[in-house]
């Protein structure tokens, strides 16, 4: 089973630091564990509740390729691209930024260079430097979804939930009902103590026909914020077996249980206010 700690991401990820809810939160963004995306959709508190449903690593022969083919002719945009992607699936991202950052001072018009470079800075930890990057990767005239998404997530991870909120809307009339939108909004809500909103937003997602297993995640873990442990062990078990939908519900209520503990028992925690881990969904 895959339990508490891993990212329900496109990738397989690392633990960087378990850090608790502030209030009951979950998701987007700094949190448990480390590797994702900005794009889209998260967990709470750094669990993993999508079980083996992760893909596999890049075969290193492949990665090898890649960069011989980089070395080569680093002015190669589209292999450039493809072994910068490759480097993040196998949790390598301060190479994939770097390569990415090689590849955006060649180009620093393309549009799309910069918003992988902007998602790959993220990714990496580098929040500044991401927004910065990703407020080129599109232009008001002409905004794409996908960049706001990003964009919002940054948003949320360096706490402006309200500017993320905004983000995210903004993508929404872009893209109506897109469920990576959606579950970014919903889990932004509950970071912001909204767990009614939380809750509506991802069930609107959770009905979109698109919504994967990691949207119905996100819901699941709302629920468990909320105390509804049985409902959100059904919502799990349209994924996982029994014995793991349960055995992640018992994870979310030890993270409620530590959650709710005496202020003094929480001081130890490193961040106590950030704890969200995303997921890719691109």
């Amino acid at each position: 089973m895959t339990g508490i700690c891993g990212w329900a991401s496109d990738r397989p990820g690392t633990v960087r630091t378990r850090r608790l809810l502030a209030l009951a939160v979950i998701g987007l963004g700094l949190a448990g564990c480390q590797s994702r995306s900005p794009e889209t959709t998260g967990s709470i508190g750094g669990l993993n509740l999508l079980g083996t449903s992760r893909p596999e690593r890049s075969p290193r022969a492949e990665i090898d390729a890649l960069a011989a083919r980089y070395n080569s002719d680093p002015s190669d945009v589209r292999n450039a691209m493809r072994y910068a992607a490759a480097l993040r699936a196998t949790d390598q991202k301060s190479q994939a930024a770097a390569v990415l950052q090689q590849v955006a001072l060649r180009n620093p018009k393309d549009k799309a260079v910069l918003a992988a470079y902007g998602k790959s800075l993220a990714d990496a930890g580098r929040y500044q430097e991401a927004s910065e990057v990703l407020q080129n990767a599109h232009s008001p005239a002409q905004p794409d979804w996908r960049v706001l998404s990003a964009q919002g997530m940054v948003a949320d991870e360096t706490g402006d939930h309200a500017r993320a909120q905004s983000l995210y809307d903004a993508a929404l009339k872009i893209a109506p009902n897109e469920p990576r939108i959606l579950s970014n909004l919903g889990l932004s809500y509950a970071l912001s103590r909204q767990l009614g909103e939380a809750e509506t937003t991802l069930r609107l997602a959770v009905a979109q026909p698109k919504a994967d297993a990691r949207v119905r995640q996100n819901l699941a873990l709302v629920l468990g914020l909320k105390g509804r442990y049985d409902e959100a062990e059904r919502v799990l078990a349209q994924d996982l077996g029994p014995a793991e939908a349960a055995a992640n519900v018992q994870a979310i209520r030890a993270m409620a249980a530590k959650r709710s503990a005496p202020k003094t028992a929480q001081a130890a925690d490193p961040a106590p206010g950030r704890q969200l881990a995303r997921t890719a969904i691109q």
